[in-house]
């Protein structure tokens, strides 16, 4: 059997390991360890797992994603996603959707701080949701504006994923964070004017709230939001002018905001410091699994070939470079609708990143579309984690169907937020360009 024929024989498994619910980590490592063993013999497999256990293992660099997940977690249990909710509702509530735009403002902030896409869209849905259903807003309005504004999370740097994206292309993680800032307040904006938009042509879906705050209100309520903002201006300044390393500035961002969830929860205890250490274990721990498990179904794709094969066949095809994004663009949602974000691109960049390098594109820009393009799929059914969230998070407030068909907005306003980057990729690459 030749080895092109074990490679598909290898991707054909993978994905019948995956639907039939097994673990992504599992599946990826399980599937290239058998593919390398059939291909290479025992000897020459345990050689190349084992040297990919401790490259990954070993890589200085895998520790910026337990110091940005603590710094998240850290800012979870500290209430700081109730700060910036409050302040945002305080300058923008009045506006119609006002509840709603806030949300998003502030799930982009506070994402800034926790990076996490599922964290986001949990506390804001236990913040947010029950304000904007108590106030008359549409449940599908309300659910589904949470659910996508916790994509702005991985957007907006500091982001786990984006480290992920930048470990497995051994680009520069610095300036991918980095890369994602205009584009995260863009696709912000995006969003508020989808919500702005909406209630307009539908006013009787958020009512609206007519209650004055003045400027000195307004202002004050930014004293609790206030250091959060700060910090997260000072850790990617520190990133832009090359101040710190990425994994600096992760362990300068976690010890910055335990000393702010200290001070505003008056309490070490209330902190809840142990069970912030433990969750940030459990998350790397399934992070780096991904990671190792998408290494080594990487170098079984090598191995067989497959990987340069699909890769020739996309790039010889005799048609302009962006019919080839596009085709790319509809695997990307169609896996996303079967799979979590880190194992989507675990199980996709052996393949599409050398494709898009061999076009000619950069992979900075491609690192903040293909994450853009990955968080799509966290709202789009079936699986759409962020939507399942948001429901669990719910008390049964709202129906899983209420999040899915409250989202075409927020999709339309995504793919416009793709369209720009390809029309102006300098939206992404400015920033990186400039940065010392």
């Amino acid at each position: 059997m030749s080895d092109i024929t074990i490679g598909f024989m290898g991707v054909v498994a993978l994905f019948v390991f995956i639907l039939g619910g097994l673990n992504v980590f599992v599946a990826l490592g399980l599937t290239g360890a058998l593919g390398i063993l059939a291909m290479v013999g025992l000897h020459g497999a345990s050689t190349v797992i084992g040297a990919v256990f401790f490259e990954t293992t070993h890589a200085f660099h895998f520790s910026v994603i337990p110091m940005f997940l603590l710094m998240g977690f850290f800012a979870m249990r500290a209430g700081l996603g109730k700060d910036m909710f409050e302040a945002m509702t305080t300058w923008f509530g009045n506006l119609r959707g006002g509840l709603a735009i806030s949300s998003t403002l502030g799930a982009a902030a506070f994402g800034a701080a926790s990076g996490s896409s599922v964290g986001t869209a949990t506390v804001f849905t236990k913040l947010a949701l029950p304000e904007m259903l108590d106030r008359g807003y549409d449940k599908k309005l309300a659910s589904a504006s949470i659910a996508i504004a916790g994509t702005l999370a991985v957007m907006i740097p500091p982001s786990a994923l984006v480290v992920v994206y930048g470990i497995l292309t051994d680009s520069s993680i610095s300036r991918l964070l980095v890369a994602g800032i205009i584009p995260g307040i863009i696709f912000a904006i995006l969003l508020c004017l989808a919500t702005y938009l909406r209630v307009l042509g539908q006013p009787d879906l958020a009512p609206r709230q007519h209650v004055t705050v003045s400027l000195h209100d307004k202002i004050f309520s930014l004293r609790l939001a206030g250091p959060m903002m700060i910090l997260v201006v000072f850790i990617i300044s520190g990133l832009y002018a090359g101040i710190f390393t990425p994994t600096e500035a992760g362990g300068v961002g976690a010890f910055l905001t335990l000393l702010i969830a200290i001070i505003r929860l008056r309490s070490f205890r209330q902190l809840e410091l142990r069970n912030s250490l433990l969750d940030t274990v459990r998350t790397s721990a399934m992070i780096f699994g991904v990671i190792i498990g998408a290494l080594i179904f990487s170098k079984f794709l090598a191995l067989s070939g497959v990987a340069d094969l699909m890769g020739s066949y996309l790039t010889s095809l005799d048609v302009n470079r962006w019919v080839v994004v596009l085709m790319i663009v509809g695997i990307y949602l169609v896996l996303g609708m079967m799979m979590d974000a880190p194992g989507l691109l675990a199980i996709t960049l052996p393949i599409t990143h050398p494709v898009m390098m061999q076009l000619g594109f950069d992979p900075i820009w491609f690192g903040v579309f293909v994450v853009l393009l990955v968080e799509i799929g966290a709202v789009t059914p079936p699986v759409g984690i962020n939507c399942f969230v948001v429901q669990a998070a719910s008390d049964n407030r709202v129906r899983l169907e209420d999040v899915f068909k409250g989202l075409l907005p927020y999709i339309l306003a995504a793919f416009l937020m793709l369209g720009l980057l390809c029309v102006f990729p300098q939206l992404a690459l400015y920033l990186p360009s400039t940065m010392q």
